[in-house]
């Protein structure tokens, strides 16, 4: 019998040491065989690494009592991460992409910049970040959107779903992990024919039901954000104002339906 073939999935299933032990001397020999498979497996190693490093002060702690709550799917008191979570967070942004003077740009509106807000500008940041990677701009591709909603839920903690953006003329490239405000948040990014990309950002940030739009003074995306009872999630890109609302509301609209949320 032959070995089957490996996939890039593959090399997600053997870095989380979840590729079935049998397989392993096959696989092995399949990155031999393939040396860009091969640089790619380092690569992905070489970023968990960067961010195990990155969180070593936090990874062994206690999960914070909210974000127990928020997946149990209560309502958890609103108030501000503890500071090793936001400085964990921001120090992951900096690596990813060295964005040490981003939110001195950003224009909130509204009045002063509160969860809402810095959930919707960690979105920004992450959304400037890999739309714009032309070469990598997922962890995981869109080819196989079982796998990808389901590691993506695996790691936040939520019940995710893969917008269908089809009408609206996207289609699903991949996703990523990317720092949330204390946690982890899910990006899936979107392509369109003309090379205009959007992300949706999801994390379990959401604990009064709120609504608005974030964007930057001088121009660029623009976020459309929800939150709603330990839920959160931020649809960016830079696409018309008009068009940029119809295709936030329908990704928003799949996404509670996945997560099984009824929504007003």
């Amino acid at each position: 019998m032959s070995a089957r073939a490996f996939t890039d999935r593959d090399i997600h299933l053997a870095l989380d040491g979840e590729l079935p032990e049998d397989e392993r001397a096959a696989y092995q020999a399949w990155l031999e065989a393939n040396p860009d498979m091969k640089a790619r497996s380092q690569r992905y190693a070489a970023d968990n690494s960067a961010l195990r490093d990155v969180f070593a002060g936090v990874l062994d702690e206690n999960i914070p009592s909210r974000l127990e709550a928020a997946i149990n799917g209560e309502a958890p008191k609103r108030k501000e991460a503890p500071q090793r979570w936001r400085m964990a967070a921001a120090a992951a942004l900096l690596v990813a992409g060295g964005l040490g003077g981003y939110f001195a740009g950003a224009s909130v509106h509204g009045s002063d910049p509160d969860d809402d807000d810095r959930m919707a500008q960690l979105a920004i940041a992450a959304h400037q970040t890999f739309a714009a990677d032309k070469n990598r701009p997922v962890e995981v591709d869109g080819s196989d959107q079982a796998y990808l909603t389901g590691w993506l839920s695996k790691r936040t903690g939520l019940k995710l779903v893969a917008p269908d953006l089809s009408n609206n003329g996207f289609k699903l490239l991949g996703g990523r992990l990317v720092p949330a405000n204390g946690s982890t948040a899910a990006l899936m990014l979107y392509a369109d024919a003309e090379g205009n990309r959007i992300s949706v950002y999801v994390t379990t940030e959401g604990t009064e039901r709120s609504k608005g739009t974030v964007t930057l003074a001088s121009g660029g995306p623009e976020a459309v954000y929800w939150q709603d009872k330990g839920y959160g999630c931020v649809i960016v890109g830079t696409l018309p104002a008009e068009q940029m609302g119809v295709v936030a509301k329908d990704a928003y609209k799949q996404l509670i339906a996945g997560a099984g949320m009824a929504r007003s």
